[in-house]
């Protein structure tokens, strides 16, 4: 394979001169200009001193094979169609530019963040005393600098004799090409330092008419998806650049506004919805999952969904689907929902999401049929309980998408189904509600039409809000940090259940035996009681008796039996040395 780059150095002033000429511009996927005061000073004490100011890189500018949509450098005149992009160095190259070559006050901010318009002058006392902190000076754009709140005037600098006069050279000056008149103006002859402000001369206007910056300049035969990962990879310091962005550019050049369009999409989600489940959809996720259906729905497409293929994906193609997937996700949701899956915070993997709103989308009308959904139902608990989405998921995205079809249809189980499996033991270790296990714990307790023991409505989608239920701990904390009780077993999802705030509050520190009687108090019978509690996979007596190890060791079975009927999988260890070493009996 050709070389697809060439490094080399080019003097600092023909670059800003390119920039000025608009013959290097930026992608539109760049940032806005954003460096501070403080920044730019920096970087221009740097430069006075021919101190290196780092690599940059460009792409050479081809419409043929790269064509992104560019803009001009800030406070650049759009002229001209770029000849080449700047990938890395776009704030060093603009504060640069409108610091040492625009006549302009340079627009920037404080270190408050308050906005301020500034020209930059170079102490000479501080170059000739080599004082690097007060070397680079930011001047109002009057030219005045003032003090005791803007009633004393300490410096003014409106003409080349008052700069003179204070010693402060403008730097915006540097590479014009009568910058020698102010040097060897008579002003200095009359001066005991005019030996040194024509040796300033020579070093400084001279030497950084020389200045050379180092340059990666890409070819333009430089795939769309290089672009993409070689920009991550220089712009350590910044926001990492998305495919959504890259392609936002790419469409942009047809004068499609992507952004706008998935600021659409991620309306009528909201709007159709009374939940927050599709609140984490990123536009990334959201073009990863066209992607998929495009792919799948073009015949002799090779289904894929890498940041290559979303890049590669035509805009016509968007069009096509992006409509259709928008409804995909909101039918997702709708079956998350019958999943007793209620709100963002509790869904188990955000990425499972893609193909299951894939399936929705490729599927239409099926989707919404019985057998379809009750097949759909155990590859979704297969991939939560058998932990399947936990890394990098294209693959599989690709994988469920088609082999869940063809089941569906009569072909074999999926690989995600084939390849699930749930420890006994793992139950011990779901402690924090991150875990995707654990989450789906919490939805199959509720799909068990569990009740609320002090309500005694069953906790489905309306009373799961209007009651504030979260997950409690049955054998509280405090009681159980009292009996000395492994924390293990205590602080895992064994112990944990669905319970009102108001519920919660009664259950308090205290022993099941004492707080299942406050419960009754409220007006509840005993029996009711009962009901309520066994609705969450709990034996009641154990409750009752403050029974924690018989408790623990019978409530992991009968959650364990609920995770083999979500998944239709078995769970192999339940009799293992292992189950009966930490729990106490086979499972």
């Amino acid at each position: 394979m050709a070389n697809q780059f060439s490094s080399k150095d080019i003097e600092l002033k023909n670059l800003l001169v390119a920039i000025d000429k608009d013959k290097c511009q930026l992608p539109d996927f760049q940032r806005k200009w954003v460096w501070s005061d403080d920044q730019i000073r920096s970087l221009l004490s740097s430069v006075v001193k021919y101190y290196p100011v780092g690599v940059l890189m460009t792409l050479k500018y081809n419409p043929d094979n790269l064509r992104f949509k560019y803009r001009s450098f800030t406070g650049v005149a759009p002229q001209r169609v770029p000849e080449c992009l700047v990938l890395d160095g776009q704030q060093r190259l603009t504060s640069l530019y409108h610091a040492l070559y625009s006549k302009n006050p340079v627009e920037t901010k404080d270190s408050k963040g308050k906005a301020k318009n500034v020209y930059y002058y170079m102490n000479i006392k501080s170059y000739l005393e080599k004082d690097d902190e007060n070397l680079i000076v930011s001047v109002p754009e009057d030219k005045v600098i003032r003090a005791n709140f803007g009633r004393d005037v300490v410096q003014d600098l409106r003409t080349p004799k008052d700069e003179m006069k204070e010693m402060m050279f403008p730097l915006n000056r540097i590479f014009d090409g009568d910058v020698t008149v102010w040097f060897y103006d008579n002003y200095w002859d009359e001066t005991d330092v005019r030996d040194d402000i024509r040796r300033i001369h020579s070093e400084l206007v001279l030497g950084l008419n020389n200045y050379k910056v180092p340059i990666i300049s890409l070819s333009d035969s430089v795939p769309k998806e290089a672009v993409c990962q070689i920009f991550e990879n220089v712009n350590t310091g910044g926001v990492p650049l998305s495919v959504f962005e890259l392609l936002t550019a790419i469409f942009a050049a047809d004068d499609y506004n992507l952004a706008e369009n998935w600021d659409e999409q991620k309306s009528k989600m909201r709007d159709a919805l009374t939940r927050d489940l599709l609140e984490n959809v990123s536009a990334t996720d959201f073009l990863t999952t066209v992607t998929l259906v495009s792919r799948y729905c073009t015949e002799g497409a090779t289904v894929s969904c890498k940041s290559r293929d979303i890049l590669k994906l035509p805009l016509d193609d968007y069009k096509k689907y992006a409509d259709k997937v928008c409804q995909g996700f909101i039918a997702a949701s709708l079956f998350l929902e019958e999943n007793s899956i209620y709100t963002s915070k509790n869904l188990p993997y955000d990425s499972q999401l893609i193909p299951l709103s894939a399936m929705a989308t490729a599927l239409g009308d099926r989707f919404r049929e019985g057998p379809v959904k009750e097949r759909i139902k155990r590859w979704y608990w297969c991939g939560v309980f058998g932990e399947m989405y936990g890394g990098s998921n294209e693959t599989r995205y690709v994988n469920d998408l088609t082999e869940v079809i063809k089941w569906i249809d009569g072909a074999e189980l999926p690989d995600t189904i084939q390849r699930a499996s749930f420890s006994a033991t793992r139950l011990l270790t779901m402690y924090s509600r991150q875990s995707a296990a654990y989450k789906g714990v919490m939805a199959l307790i509720l799909s068990n039409e569990a009740k609320d023991w002090l309500e005694g409505s069953t906790m489905n989608f309306q009373s799961f809000f209007n009651l504030n239920i979260d997950l409690h701990h049955i054998f509280p904390r405090a009681y159980c940090e009292k009996m000395n009780y492994p924390k293990e077993k205590y602080d895992s999802i064994i112990n944990k259940t669905p319970i009102a705030a108001r519920t919660n509050k009664i259950v308090g520190g205290s022993a099941p035996s004492s707080y299942l009687p406050k419960i009754v108090s409220k007006g509840m019978d005993e029996e009711s009681l009962r009901i309520n509690v066994e609705s969450h996979f709990i034996d009641y007596s154990y409750l009752s008796s403050d029974n924690f190890n018989e408790f623990i060791t019978d409530r992991a079975s009968r959650l364990l039996d609920a995770i083999v009927a979500a998944t239709g999988k078995p769970v192999t260890d339940r009799a293992s040395d292992e189950v009966v070493s930490l729990y106490g009996k086979a499972l």
